[in-house]
């Protein structure tokens, strides 16, 4: 798709269809309506009366000109009550709209982007908005599908006073690294191994102006000392991958900077603590955080912003081979504390544990990890919105609204030293798992014990990772949850003096 700044009048501009926002209850007053209900020989009105033509939340109208303006149809679409408006609604009734126009193969649109303006969202910020859930709403996983899903739209025009291509290009960049997450989560295990993963990563850094990717393996893991990350990969035959992307956007400015960390378990069997096949079946999805990393790279390096950003995915499998570790094992972190195997199926935290201790090992004072940790905090929040914890109220307050700014739900959960009793060992320094209650909390304290002295916030986004149906500019599959928040989280740091 091509998307294009056009300062032309919508009216007169031809196009095979025109897409037009209406609020609930304003319809009569949309400037759109109004210029050209005339053309239409007053039809519009009328159908306006009789309920058909509706600003109504995700109502869509779909009617044909014949001729009587220049464009062949023109899409209304209900944006709901102006006072309940937000980042949200229009990217979901952009994501329905987009489906919509493909359907009817389409090939040039054009957007009233006034009409979608509204409760403080400016045209700047909806132009990009609406990119970025054209693209998002439009994704289709049909890589191993040996008949592919067409995208009919060609050329999406804007037409509007004061957007310009930086808004589109923003857009473009959130969109097109959201589908790459995607893409990653959705790929069968067989195909996006720890290896495949590292491959993508190094690809998207040879992309980008300042940025390297670095890829440690077995070996290397060895020398660092971590165990914890080896003691996970030992069951499996795919080798380990440490992924490390460093963009330097503030070279020189080692203040400012942040270290976003990913949870990147290609497959998890649960290991010797073997999952059922229910629950195993979801489970190639398991490195989601890991591929939220990268897709927020590829998006802050794309915008060029003024910050560092170090972005580890520690990649491997959780299997259960003839070399994998057992419950009652202990294995040495990187940071020399002594952990217990309790459950081998509690196996994210500890690759996260090893790549916490190497952020902080390259300075990070800021760090906030990406997982697909836990089933508890399904348990916790049901599936709307992500569980945060951090041991930095100011700074969990920062990602809480970093989040909030693009749309995306998170709360935050307690981190009670209290909790800390359940992760005691007999045997170690610590055990990796606290028992059945508070298991969310447990798994994230345990995290946080390889922070050191870092502001550090937990997102565990295991309960909003994939979607059942496709909904507003979600589709059915990998979500791509917490990209983002990271980017907008590094947009605000990058606009703070450091």
């Amino acid at each position: 798709m091509e998307f294009k700044i056009d300062r032309e009048d919508l009216i007169s501009t031809k196009s095979d269809v025109a897409l037009v926002g209406l609020f609930e209850s304003e319809e009569s007053g949309s400037h759109f309506i109004n210029a050209s209900d005339g053309h239409l020989n007053n039809n519009l009105t009328s159908l306006i009366n009789e309920g058909e033509i509706s600003g109504r939340f995700s109502k869509i109208t779909l009617l044909h000109t014949l001729g009587l303006l220049a464009s062949k149809r023109v899409m209304f679409v209900g944006l709901g009550k102006r006072a309940e408006y937000g980042i949200t609604q229009v990217k979901n009734v952009i994501g329905e709209a987009a489906r919509a126009i493909n359907k009817i193969n389409c090939r040039t649109v054009s957007i009233d982007v006034i009409s979608f303006t509204g409760n403080l969202l400016e045209e700047e910020t909806v132009t990009g908005l609406i990119t970025e859930s054209f693209i998002s709403g439009l994704y289709v996983y049909d890589r191993f599908k040996t008949e592919k899903v067409a995208c009919n739209i060609e050329q999406i025009a804007f037409h509007c006073e004061k957007s310009n291509s930086r808004d589109v290009a923003r857009g473009e960049s959130i969109g097109s690294a959201l589908n790459v997450v995607r893409d990653m989560a959705n790929d069968p295990p067989n195909f996006l191994t720890p290896t495949k993963m590292s491959e993508i990563a190094v690809d998207i850094a040879e992309s980008i102006p300042n940025m390297e990717c670095d890829i440690f393996s077995r070996d290397k893991l060895t020398s660092l000392g971590m165990g914890a990350f080896l003691g996970v990969a030992q069951g499996s035959v795919e080798s380990p991958k440490l992924i490390i992307m460093n963009y330097a956007g503030d070279p020189g400015n080692e203040k400012n900077k942040i270290s976003l960390i990913g949870k990147g378990i290609t497959f998890d069997s649960g290991g010797l603590d073997l999952k059922s096949a229910a629950g195993m079946r979801s489970m190639k999805g398991d490195m989601a955080g890991g591929a939220t990393v990268i897709g927020a790279l590829k998006a802050i390096g794309e915008l060029g912003l003024k910050l560092n950003v170090l972005g580890i995915v520690a990649a491997t499998e959780n299997m259960p081979g003839g070399g994998a570790q057992r419950p009652g094992d202990v294995v040495v972190a990187m940071s020399g504390k002594t952990i217990e195997i309790d459950n081998t199926d509690a196996e994210g935290r500890l690759v996260l544990a090893d790549a916490l201790t190497y952020a902080v090992s390259q300075g990070s004072d800021q760090i906030v990890d990406v997982a697909t940790l836990t089933g508890a905090v399904r348990i916790a929040l049901g599936d709307k919105c992500v569980g945060a914890f951090g041991n930095d109220t100011d700074f969990t307050s920062l990602v809480i609204d970093s989040g909030m700014k693009v749309g995306e739900r998170i709360w935050e959960m307690p981190t009670y030293s209290d909790y800390k009793s359940q992760l005691k060992s007999d045997v170690a320094d610590i055990k990796n798992t606290g028992g059945s209650g508070a298991g969310a909390i447990t798994g994230a304290l345990f995290i946080g014990e390889f922070a050191g002295d870092c502001s550090w916030v937990h997102l565990d986004i295991a309960a909003v990772s994939n979607a059942n149906s496709t909904k507003g500019y979600t589709v059915k599959g990998a979500t791509g949850s917490g990209m983002n928040t990271l980017i907008s989280l590094c947009e605000q740091l990058a606009s703070i003096t450091r």
